[in-house]
C-alpha cells in the first residue's frame, strides 16, 4: 500500500472515531497517553496459562465491590465447549419463552475472546437472525466496539435468555433462573478477562444483587476470575443521550484495563 493510501486510511479511521465520540456526547478527548502494555496479545488471542496477573485498577478499596464465584455444582469439574453448550441446550422447551421464539439466540463472536459482553436478551431482529445484538442496540455497540480499536470478531457477545421475552419485556426471575446456567457455562469456556454486563438485568444475573445499575457502574466487580464492568445497555443509549458519555468512561476503564490505547485528539 503506499504512503498516501495509508494516509488516506488514517484521516478516515479518525474522521469514523471523531464521528462517534460525538455521537456519544463527547466534545473533548483527553490528550494523556496510556501506556499499553507491553507485548500485549491482539484482543482475540488467549495464552494459556497467563504469565501475567491482571493489571490492577488505580480504584482505592470499595465497601460495595462483588466478587462472584462460579455457581457451585452446575459444573461437575466439566468444561463444556460451546458446541457442547449448544447441543444441551438442544430445542429448548424448559421456560415459557420459547412459545414465542423464531430462533434461539445462542451467542456469537471469538470463542477465545478475551472481552465478552452480556445483554439480558433477544429483540425482535435478533429473533428473526439469531443472533445478539443486530437491531438498533446492536449497530451501537458495534460502534462502541471500533471505537475501542475492535472488531465484533473479536469479542464474544451473548445473554441472559436466549429466547426473545414477549414485547421485548424485561426476562423474568424464573426464566433467567432456568436459563442463565447456559450463559455460565458459555463464560467457563472463554474464560474472558473482562465480562462488560450490559444493563442491571445482566448484572443482576451473574452477580446475583439487587443493587441498582448506578451503583455498580463505573468500578470492577469480579465473576469466577474475570474482572466485570456493569454500564449501561445500548437502548438505554439510544433513549437517553446523557448516558452515552458515563457509558463511554466506563469502556476507557475496560480498554486501560486490557491494555488498549485511549486514543488522543
Amino acid at each position: 500500500m503506499s504512503t498516501d493510501n495509508e494516509l488516506k486510511e488514517i484521516v478516515n479511521d479518525l474522521k469514523n472515531y471523531l464521528e462517534f465520540q460525538q455521537s456519544m456526547g463527547i466534545e473533548t478527548i483527553p490528550a494523556q497517553k496510556l501506556e499499553a502494555k507491553q507485548n500485549t496479545p491482539e484482543i482475540s488471542e488467549k495464552t494459556e496459562p497467563r504469565t501475567e496477573p491482571m493489571a490492577k485498577t488505580t480504584r482505592p478499596p470499595d465497601e460495595d465491590l462483588i466478587t462472584i464465584e462460579e455457581p457451585a455444582g452446575l459444573f461437575d469439574g466439566k468444561t463444556m465447549t460451546l458446541e457442547e453448550i449448544r447441543e444441551e441446550i438442544g430445542d429448548c422447551t424448559r421456560c415459557q419463552l420459547h412459545e414465542g421464539r423464531t430462533n434461539l439466540v445462542f451467542g456469537d463472536g471469538n470463542p477465545k475472546a478475551r472481552l465478552m459482553f452480556v445483554g439480558e436478551g433477544p429483540g425482535r431482529d435478533e429473533d428473526m437472525q439469531g443472533k445478539p445484538f443486530v437491531g438498533r442496540s446492536g449497530k451501537l455497540l458495534t460502534k462502541i466496539i471500533e471505537a475501542m480499536g475492535l472488531t465484533r470478531d473479536q469479542v464474544y457477545i451473548g445473554n441472559v435468555v436466549k429466547c426473545r421475552p414477549p414485547n421485548n419485556r424485561t426476562p423474568e426471575q424464573n426464566e433467567m433462573d432456568t436459563c442463565e446456567q447456559f450463559l455460565f457455562k458459555q463464560i467457563r469456556f472463554i474464560k474472558p478477562e473482562v465480562i462488560v454486563c450490559l444493563g442491571a438485568t445482566a448484572a443482576k444475573s451473574i452477580l446475583k444483587t439487587k443493587a441498582s445499575l448506578g451503583s455498580l457502574r463505573g468500578k470492577f466487580h469480579s465473576y469466577s476470575g474475570s474482572k466485570l464492568m456493569v454500564t449501561y445497555h445500548p437502548a438505554a443509549l439510544l433513549r437517553n443521550p446523557n448516558f452515552k458519555k458515563p457509558a463511554w468512561e466506563d469502556m476507557q476503564v475496560v480498554m486501560k484495563e486490557l491494555g488498549l490505547p485511549l486514543r488522543k485528539k
